[in-house]
């Protein structure tokens, strides 16, 4: 059986809470920030052990009563409100339903047991386990936890978003002890300030380390102390010094010791539960959070439950030796080198109604499917890709988060909101992320779709140059399908009309709803909206074969970009030039 993954929940969303910006909100301006994090961060822990067996644990208590009865200082200066006796900003109160909402509709159990903090339930599953258990936390204290003979290691977060993973043969060289319940000791004698935990003047990690290297245990070294022993690093200042703290110590070891008997309440070789699609949505309507239950749902299904998105592709063993030949040898592929040389005699005419019905051969009436990313920068050449999507409709979407190698400028941060620390810890490499897309773009080309974005000459540029870094042996013009862009189509719809073609504008123009602006997969999902409008629009380019839709968007494309070059240089930059290349640099 897969291994059971143990969430430490109030330390992640604690951690998303102050590192993913805040100026990500839901319909109603609220911050969902932490709810974002917490959900990314699940994801990625179900793939990186390969294992849908995650129970969100959380704190019903998290200054138990019995802990405070015997040191009333524990956690006591992390207090915000006297009255309510809560640590938890409001901000972040207020997104936790949220979270569990989505996290018990994906059929991720929340765990919580009255009195006790999550560190208990954590304790008590990992030693009711019979498979291997991982704790996901930055609580050093639960390293108190590891047992090779249970299989109980930690998976900690770490600066510039690494985790370290500890199991019980890293304990000596990492810290220094042998196993979790010298662990225990070596943290009551440094002591830990944020919980209250005074620990033994003077005595620091290492030095605490040394004395449990040299006399075993605590009870060992407080013996030497009192006999007198100078030797081991235990000083007549040290011996002192615990001499006076031993009852501190002993009652810091209590507070820090979790319970192993709490009851859960959960069958955990029933982990995870069914997932409920219908509740998947309901928790998540207007929480602006789709990338985020995408990419868990997703992750679920990688894993092996069995419920990917439903009518998408889902990632297969990527064969990233895909060429120019496999590619033309599946159904309805084009030449390698580009796409049909179709008559395209009634595209290039004017624009006008028609009163024939539309074919059934039509790109308007085939399979379309919203590409969008979102990355670094605006030159496709340098750009990195930090999130992509492919989206079928509201309820049929694949979403990637990447960490893009490279840090993320501020002015890319500030349009799509992902941090360089949130996309390091939370990211797929990139390399693997474009070795997934590719895989998509030859499924849908396979299955004759049509693959919809706005302005999508700058993704597939983009992507190009990652396939390049990446992937070099893989000819990705040979993989698109059938290529819609929304920006050309609306120019050559309407070419005199006014003002901006961004996404944003010609949503508007249509009447598409566009709630997320730079979210990818809110930006996927309105480009193929808007895609059905032109349509809509105009019967005569509805009524365009794939090829022939291909081959005029070429054309208008090369059109356009002369007419704004000419456009420039007339207004003075003689220095103007505008690339008509499509779909793709």
């Amino acid at each position: 059986m897969k291994p059971l993954v143990l969430i430490d929940t109030p330390a992640l969303y604690y951690r998303a809470f102050y590192s993913v910006p805040d100026s990500i909100v839901n319909d109603e301006g609220q911050p969902v920030n932490a709810v974002r994090g917490v959900l990314d961060a699940v994801a990625q822990m179900i793939r990186r052990f390969n294992s849908p067996r995650v129970v969100a644990t959380m704190d019903a208590d998290w200054r138990p009563a019995f802990r405070t009865a015997i040191m009333p200082e524990y956690k006591a200066a992390r207090v915000k409100d006297a009255e309510a006796g809560t640590e938890i900003p409001p901000e972040l109160d207020a997104q936790l339903p949220i979270m569990t909402d989505v996290l018990r509709a994906a059929g991720i159990p929340i765990a919580e047991v009255d009195g006790t903090e999550a560190d208990d339930v954590i304790a008590t599953m990992a030693a009711q386990s019979r498979t291997p258990v991982v704790i996901v936390s930055p609580d050093r204290d639960l390293l108190a936890l590891i047992d090779s003979a249970s299989d109980v290691s930690v998976l900690r977060p770490r600066k510039g978003g690494e985790w370290e993973a500890i199991s019980q043969p890293d304990l000596p060289e990492a810290y220094g002890v042998p196993d979790g319940t010298r662990y225990r000791e070596l943290a009551a004698m440094r002591g830990d300030p944020s919980d209250g935990l005074p620990g033994a003047p003077g005595i620091g990690e290492k030095t605490a380390a040394t004395l449990l290297a040299n006399f075993g245990s605590l009870e060992s070294i407080i013996k030497a102390a009192k006999a007198g022993v100078k030797t081991g690093g235990l000083s007549p200042k040290r011996a002192a010094t615990l001499i006076e703290e031993e009852e501190t110590l002993h009652k810091t070891i209590e507070v820090m010791r979790c319970l192993t008997d709490v009851p859960h309440g959960l069958d955990l070789e029933s982990v995870p539960s069914e997932l409920d699609r219908t509740a998947v949505e309901a928790a998540a309507q207007g929480q602006n959070i789709r990338r985020s239950v995408d990419n868990l749902i997703a992750a679920l299904g990688d894993a092996g439950r069995g419920i990917g998105q439903s009518g998408f592709p889902q990632p297969a063993p990527v064969n990233t030796s895909v060429t120019a030949s496999a590619a033309a040898s599946r159904p309805g592929s084009g030449p390698a080198s580009g796409f049909a040389a179709t008559s395209v005699s009634a595209a290039k005419s004017r624009v006008s109604q028609s009163s024939q019905p539309v074919s059934a051969d039509a790109w308007s009436q085939s399979r379309l499917v919203g590409f969008d990313l979102e990355t670094t920068g605006v030159d496709p050449a340098t750009a990195r890709i930090v999130t992509a999507a492919f989206v079928e409709s509201a309820d049929s979407s694949r979403t990637w988060l990447a960490d893009p190698g490279v840090e993320i400028p501020e002015p890319a941060r500030a349009v799509h909101g992902i941090t360089t620390e949130f996309a390091q810890a939370n990211g797929a490499p990139v390399a693997e992320v474009v070795a997934e897309l590719c895989t998509v773009l030859a499924d849908l080309k396979s299955a004759d779709a049509v693959v919809v974005g706005h302005n999508i000459v700058y993704d597939l540029s983009v992507m190009s140059a990652e396939v390049k870094r990446h992937q070099p042996h893989v000819d990705l013009a040979a993989l698109l399908p059938t290529i819609v862009d929304t920006f050309v189509l609306d120019k050559r719809i309407e070419q005199f009309r006014r003002g901006k073609r961004t996404l944003t504008e010609t949503a508007k123009r249509w009447k598409v709803s566009l709630l997320d602006a730079h979210d990818a997969a809110a930006d996927a999902l309105a480009a193929l909206d808007i895609s059905r409008a032109l349509a809509q629009s105009s019967e005569e380019i509805a009524q365009l074969s794939r090829d022939e839709i291909m081959a005029a968007q070429g054309e208008w494309k090369r059109d356009q970009a002369a007419d704004l070059q000419s456009w420039l240089r007339r207004k003075g930059n003689a220095e103007a030039v505008v690339d008509g290349s499509w779909p793709m640099a």
